[in-house]
């Protein structure tokens, strides 16, 4: 079995059948499998797992107090401001773009730490990260942790039932795992630390900076617009959290393939370039696929992307040393031999 397919904590239930097909658990397994992995007290290396959703929970009292003390039209549209872009394109420019794709590189680390903490801060990196190698390795197939083919709630429940490291990896592939952390600057567990804690971060890095990043936003928050504003912040902040685990499901065709002609090109996965999280977030889902490795997604004309305008600046500012950019290979290699047959067909 290579790495790729035994560094994800295989969920009870398993990832296919003796076929090597996609095992599809009903939503009372999926919820089942999802407390049993947030258990701390059977094990306490379910803490990451843990953590996702206690996040949500403490922030449900500041949803609370927006919807029935402090709603206005001004406050829903920077609720949807914040959680629909602002969230969304610090999502791809950090946990995307640079947390597991190095796309791109800082000049210092305080700037590494600035980029980390622009926004209100949610899933632990790890969560994240190596996970998402998988999910590009294994693209819609059994293995993938938010595989679309899965259901609504496979995606949705990912974050606790498939995106955790295996507890049981030798030294040599918990040393791989430190392979795709190092350039987030979380300070990472030793073999010893992982044995112990069943992770590569340690629980208590992740509540100092879960309690530093909340209470100096709501402290921001607070100073340029009092509670109200803090709380629609905060708010938005869960909504993105939780509905962020949705975007695989829809963003590779809800598990069918709806490939269109000129916009996606790479047909080798189920993703799509969609209007929404692309104008939004940069998320040009099918050009991520084609050049994961790139620090720009958006291609075509039409295609605005955030995330890319933000590191691009920093790189003319000095605070981003270099970048990989794939735009004109995707045109050389596929914009202009669609251009030409496309004039051929004409002529």
């Amino acid at each position: 079995m290579a790495f790729i397919d035994r560094v994800l904590q295989e969920p009870s239930y398993g990832w296919s059948d003796e076929k090597g097909e996609l095992i599809k658990p009903t939503v009372k397994t999926l919820f089942k499998e999802a407390f049993r992995r947030i258990n701390v007290f059977k094990d306490k290396r379910n803490w990451i797992s843990l953590i996702s959703w206690l996040m949500v929970v403490c922030m449900v009292p500041f949803f609370y107090f927006f919807l029935f003390e402090y709603f206005s039209v001004t406050m829903l549209v920077v609720f949807l401001v914040y959680a629909m872009i602002i969230m969304g394109t610090h999502g791809t420019i950090w946990f995307h773009r640079y947390c597991t794709h190095k796309s791109y590189t800082f000049r210092h680390p305080i700037f590494r730490f600035i980029t980390q903490n622009l926004v209100i801060r949610t899933f632990p990196e790890e969560i994240y990260v190596v996970s998402h190698h998988v999910h590009h390795s294994k693209s819609d197939e059994p293995g993938d942790p938010y595989n679309p083919r899965g259901g609504f709630m496979y995606c949705m429940l990912s974050d606790v039932n498939h995106q955790s490291i295996s507890k049981n990896l030798s030294e040599e592939d918990y040393n791989k795992v430190l392979h795709f952390m190092r350039n987030t600057g979380v300070p990472l567990n030793s073999y010893k630390g992982y044995q112990r804690w069943g992770s590569a971060t340690n629980p208590f890095y992740n509540i100092l900076m879960w309690i530093f990043n909340w209470a100096f936003w709501y402290g921001v928050t607070y100073w340029i617009g009092g509670h109200a504003l803090a709380c629609t912040i905060f708010s938005a902040s869960m909504f993105w959290f939780i509905f962020v685990r949705a975007f695989n499901y829809t963003g590779h065709g809800k598990g069918e393939e709806k490939h269109v002609d000129g916009i996606d090109f790479d047909r080798r996965n189920l993703s799509l370039n969609q209007m929404r999280p692309g104008l939004f977030a940069g998320e040009w889902h099918n050009n991520h696929h084609l050049y994961p490795g790139s620090a720009r997604a958006g291609f075509l004309k039409y295609q605005l992307d955030l995330p890319w305008i933000y590191i691009y600046t920093l790189y003319k500012l000095g605070a981003v040393t270099s970048f990989r950019d794939s735009k004109a290979d995707f045109e050389k290699r596929y914009l202009h031999p669609q251009k030409k047959m496309q004039e051929a067909e004409l002529n």
